[in-house]
This record gives C-alpha cells, sequence and structure tokens, in this order.
C-alpha cells in the first residue's frame, strides 16, 4: 500500500525529514512516535500530496505522490493534528458539506453523513453545531470528516492530542473498527502506550529519520521476557553493580545515586535468586521492589539500540 523511498524534506539546510525508506502493507496499522520536530507531520503531509519532498519517492497504493496526486487523494483520508471547523453548521451539515465537496447526490449524502456519525458514535449529535460539541467529539467528526470517501488509507497526525482519557479510550475504540474493517492507517503520536493496542508495527523518528521500526508484538514478548529491578542500597554501591553486571542474565545496570535499575532476563524466581546473592554479600539493600516493564521502557531501548544511524528499507507486513 504504502511505498517510501530515500525520501527527504529540507528547508535550507535543515532537514525534516531525511533519506526515509518505508513499506507498509495493506491492511497494516502503523504508528509513527515521536518528539515535535522529530518529522512525522511532514511525512504525513507527504504522503496527503499536500507538500512536495526535496528528493526520493514515495507511493500510496500504486501512484507516485508527485506525479499522480488527485489519484492518491481519492484513496487517502487525511486528518491532521489540528483542523477547522464551520462553528454554525450542526454535525450532520458539516459532513453533507464535504460530502457534497466529493460530489455526492443529496440522497447519498444524507446516508453517509448518518452512517458516519453512527461509526464515530455522534448520533445523538447530529443536530448540534460544531461549536457545542466537546474537544473529543471534534475529534471523532473530523475522523469521520476523513472517511467520507471511504479511502482505503487513512492518515491520522497526532489524532488523540489533548484528549482526555475517556476521549482517547473512545477514539482506540473506532480505529480497531476501521482496523477490522481493513483499512490500512499511519497514525502518530507523542505516546507509545497509547498506539499499542491498535498498532501493528512501530517506527521511531528523530531529526527527521527513521532510526528504529519493531513490531509490536515483539515489543511485547521482550515486555513478557524481561524485568526491571529497583534496588536501593545504603553504601557498597559500586560493589553491588559489579556483582550484578556479572550475571550473565542481566542486560543492564543504571545508577541514580544509592538507586539500582536492573534489567534482567531472569524468570520468575529471578528476584529470589538476586536478593539471596546480594545478602549472600553482605550488600545492605534498604529496598527490593520489582518494577514493569512498560511500552516507554521499550521505546528507550529501542532508541539506544539503533543510535549511530538510519535504519535501512523497513517493511512492516
Amino acid at each position: 500500500m504504502i511505498r517510501i523511498e530515500h525520501l527527504s524534506k529540507q528547508y535550507g539546510r535543515k532537514f525534516a525529514v531525511k533519506d526515509l525508506n518505508l513499506h507498509i502493507e495493506k491492511g497494516t496499522t502503523f504508528g509513527l512516535i515521536g518528539s515535535n520536530g522529530a518529522g512525522k507531520s511532514t511525512t504525513m503531509k507527504i504522503l496527503a500530496t499536500l507538500i512536495r519532498p526535496s528528493s526520493g519517492r514515495a507511493w500510496v497504493g500504486g501512484y507516485d505522490v508527485t506525479k499522480s496526486g488527485r489519484k492518491v487523494r481519492e484513496i487517502v483520508g487525511y486528518m491532521p493534528d489540528f483542523f477547522g471547523v464551520y462553528d454554525q453548521l450542526t454535525s450532520i451539515e458539516y459532513l453533507d458539506f464535504y460530502a457534497a465537496c466529493y460530489g455526492f447526490d443529496y440522497a447519498t449524502r444524507r446516508q453517509v453523513a448518518m452512517q458516519l456519525l453512527e461509526l464515530v458514535d455522534l448520533t445523538d449529535q447530529s443536530n448540534q453545531p460544531v461549536d457545542h460539541l466537546s474537544r473529543g467529539m471534534k475529534q471523532r467528526l473530523g475522523l469521520a470528516r476523513a472517511l467520507v470517501h471511504d479511502p482505503a488509507f487513512l492518515i491520522l497526525d497526532e489524532p488523540a492530542s489533548g484528549l482526555d482519557p475517556r476521549s482517547r479510550m473512545e477514539f482506540r475504540k473506532i480505529l480497531k473498527v476501521l482496523r477490522s474493517m481493513g483499512k490500512t492507517i499511519l497514525i502518530s503520536s507523542h505516546m507509545l502506550s497509547e498506539l499499542e493496542e491498535i498498532c501493528d508495527a512501530i517506527g521511531v523518528m528523530e531529526q527527521g529519520e527513521l532510526i528504529a521500526c519493531e513490531q509490536v508484538d515483539a515489543l511485547k514478548h521482550v515486555r513478557r521476557s524481561e524485568r526491571i529491578y529497583e534496588i536501593y542500597v545504603r553504601d557498597k554501591v559500586e560493589e553491588t553493580v559489579q556483582l550484578l553486571q556479572a550475571l550473565q542474565e542481566v542486560e543492564s545496570v543504571t545508577v541514580e545515586e544509592r538507586k539500582l535499575f536492573v534489567q534482567t532476563k531472569m524468570g520468575e524466581q529471578s528476584q529470589d535468586q538476586l536478593l539471596s546473592m546480594l545478602v549472600e554479600h553482605q550488600i545492605p539493600v534498604l529496598q527490593f521492589q520489582e518494577r514493569s516493564i512498560n511500552m516507554e521502557d521499550l521505546y528507550l531501548q529501542v532508541t539506544n539500540r539503533s543510535q549511530g544511524g538510519n535504519t535501512d528499507d523497513q517493511k512492516v507486513e
């Protein structure tokens, strides 16, 4: 569905996107993670034909985004991180207007608008002015707008930004439905945990480069097989670090004053083994607890492992 080869966007001497290579198969939900300025929005705007790349090529559904823009726009639904609304229109009038832009007749427009309002759970708000909707409702209405022409490929730029936890949950539920319908989805976020439930794969961008690309199932497997322990000692910090680093199962040891964070690949008995070893060597342990590995921990692992250069062509199936 999506193929990107050596794509770059340059403003003066600064690269917003640099030598990006990515392949996303049809029906895949792919998440882009990165801080502000990482290149996520620029990449999405290029795929949506809103800006032209400085070099490289990209195809959506087999169409070149620079040579066949009209064809690309027919199969792409784009939802920016911030979109304007016509405050005086009602929800159904808002969708009716955009359906008219795609050339639908009146009867079809109304049918499509009502179906989309039902999809995003806004049927009871169909006659409410858009200005009266909450932010979460407006975001769902924006998603409905992007779906008016039933696109095969959805581009969602920070769709849950600024939403409260309940609204985020409702939005994720809708995305799961779209995923089950076979839509190919490219979605960006600052929060890796936010995309864990809905994405097949995650790409990490930093300073315009795709520095890592991981299958979500692989990340979940790592989370299940690894453990992090927080160990607080009264003294003998260096000796404790040396003891821990000598263990083959220990992946890393991070020190913050007298608190140690130990990442291991030990099994369920690892906590007893570690604590017994420390007691045997007369390490004065004041606190010892296991901390579950979250997706942010894995994000840091991925970025640390991938430092030092761009990845080769990434393929997601």
